[in-house]
């Protein structure tokens, strides 16, 4: 997923010095929760299933601003 997330990312033009970065981090403590990702500054952490709900993350928090409140943990 997190190639996925890179690959949509970087389509929107949102990547690139000084704009977003997608990478990989090691463990995050949450294994309880499933797979994890957490959006920083804000600190908002978000649970995914699918490929949908990364576009939901990735168009919706990460191009609008406005955190995907179904997803966050």
């Amino acid at each position: 997923m997190r190639d996925y997330a890179k690959k949509k990312a970087k389509a929107l033009g949102i990547t690139g010095p000084g704009k977003l970065r997608v990478n990989q981090a090691g463990c995050l403590d949450r294994c309880e929760e499933g797979p994890v990702c957490v959006v920083y500054p804000e600190g908002v952490w978000y649970t995914y299933v699918d490929e949908e709900d990364i576009d939901e993350i990735v168009e919706s928090h990460l191009v609008n601003g406005k955190p995907v409140e179904r997803l966050k943990i």
